[in-house]
């Protein structure tokens, strides 16, 4: 397999059309790590939603104490994402001032998704941007819950992109204290059961009526899916722990604690009252209480342990090279992040320069918005709505930060290689190679997948009665489908 064409859809989103293919493979990847843009031009221009949230919270409360029914509508579960008929069938019926605010916030989300995929699309930097969406799959948040539409965007393009080339700390910090992370598992919710507002609760109880308390969603996440991972060595206690210390920490524009917030970078409020008080243990280190620091000291040493090493080193393995990653590979990358304290790009170049990247044939299933993505820089389409993005993706099975839990989308082939699957691709194969020009698809191919393009392939592909019937064919190809 050429090494060429490895950089080009081992590690990016393929060639755009009209682009020349890279002489150095190594070299035009490491680039890409310097040049790339964290606030490109649609970012730039991207309105500020922060605050909208919160708004869309108190809205919900002042329904629901108006027409005193019990949490509804929009008020999920972690991880449950609705399409979009469901969330319209939702919305009817709702107070006016609820619904119209629930319909801003989901035409915020599709404009983000839009966005996102525009920017893929357009870049110079594909590599980079796979480690985003790496990245953003790694810390997954989900439209589902209520407010979330508001901060899915802001949580990748915000939290994330300007933190893929720095410390694994820094990038862990700000995506689970994001306003979109603290929305999705409810740490906005937590209290700790013996904090100033936690004991007023309970002398203000009345009868039945249930108080909020300590929530663990956050904490256990953390540990399970963005550190040391399910068999880190962590028990029940230690998340406990970690949950009484991330207590505090919420999202600003809550009327009702607005007056005690503390704001925090990234767009995070700090509540004292609500914090629980006392010295914490977790992972057998005592960490004291020195408020919203107790849980950032308790993050900065997860980044560094062990355990996340391995299980980092494993999924950035497995993304860019087999569903089952060589373990000289994966080794590798666990002893950078360790004796570089997860300095993420040294773990990059450890990636790039590691022979094991370069090895075999392409072993990894595109999923869909990756898939997508590679079409249209294919295809040199550069101009789609919204909704024809939108559409697409929901088409494809794979919508921008809808991922049915907080594990994030599946990153092996068994989830996504279904036969429906690849017909809904083909049915949108079909629909780009009719609208865009079509001349001389197999040097296009060839250009696309240097020294690797199959001898089938391109057969099928002069065998072509029209230009856009070999267009079809080329990017629904073997090549095409993985990388």
């Amino acid at each position: 397999m050429s090494e060429i064409s490895h950089a080009l859809n081992r590690f990016g989103y393929g060639i755009r059309n009209g682009e020349r293919p890279p002489v150095d493979p190594k070299a035009y990847l490491l680039r890409q790590l310097a040049e790339f843009d964290p606030r490109p031009g649609p970012l730039a221009q991207r309105p500020d939603t922060s605050g909208e949230a919160g708004e869309l919270l108190q809205i919900i409360r002042r329904s629901r104490r108006a027409a005193q029914q019990e949490p509804s509508a929009m008020d999920d579960e972690p991880g449950q994402s609705r399409g979009r008929d469901k969330r319209a069938e939702r919305l009817e019926g709702l107070p006016p001032e609820y619904r119209d605010k629930a319909r801003e916030a989901f035409g915020r989300y599709r404009k983000d998704a839009a966005a996102r995929l525009r920017i893929a699309v357009a870049s110079p930097t594909p590599f980079a941007e796979r480690l985003v969406h790496f990245w953003a799959n790694h810390f997954s948040v989900s439209s589902g819950k209520a407010g979330t539409a508001y901060e899915v965007g802001n949580h990748e393009f915000t939290a994330i992109r300007p933190r893929i080339g720095g410390r694994f700390s820094d990038l862990l910090k700000a995506a689970a204290l994001s306003p979109a992370m603290l929305l999705y598992l409810d740490q906005f919710q937590s209290i700790g059961p013996n904090s100033t507002y936690g004991s007023r609760q309970r002398r203000r109880a009345q009868g039945n009526r249930p108080q909020r308390g300590l929530n663990e969603n956050l904490a256990r996440e953390i540990l399970e899916l963005h550190t040391v991972g399910v068999d880190g060595g962590y028990t029940q206690d230690d998340v406990t722990e970690f949950a009484r210390a991330l207590t505090g920490w919420t999202i600003p524009g809550l009327a009702r604690i607005a007056r005690f917030a503390e704001e925090k970078p990234g767009g995070a409020a700090f509540v004292g009252v609500a914090h629980e008080p006392g010295t914490r243990r977790v992972l057998g280190k005592a960490y004291p209480d020195t408020g919203a620091d107790q849980a950032i000291a308790i993050l900065d040493d997860l980044a560094t342990h062990p355990a996340t090493a391995r299980f980092v080193a494993t999924k950035l393995a497995r993304h860019f090279t087999a569903d089952h990653p060589p373990q000289a590979l994966v080794t590798r990358l666990e002893r950078n992040f360790l004796e570089t304290g997860g300095d993420l790009a040294s773990l990059y170049r450890t990636l790039v320069n590691a022979p094991e990247s370069w090895a075999g044939e392409p072993a990894k299933f595109r999923q869909p918005f990756e898939w997508f993505t590679t079409v249209l820089r294919l295809a040199g389409v550069s101009e789609l709505g919204d909704s024809r993005i939108n559409g697409a993706l929901r088409q494809l099975g794979q919508v921008p930060w809808s991922a049915p839990s907080p594990a994030g989308f599946d990153d092996i082939a068994d989830s996504w290689a279904g036969p429906e699957a690849l017909l809904r691709r083909i049915e949108v194969a079909e629909r780009i190679a009719r609208n865009v020009p079509a001349d001389d698809v197999l040097a296009r191919a060839e250009t696309a997948f240097p020294d690797a393009l199959s001898d089938s392939t391109r057969t099928w592909l002069a065998r072509a009665e029209s230009g856009a019937q070999a267009m079809g064919l080329l990017l629904v190809a073997p090549e095409m489908m993985r990388r």
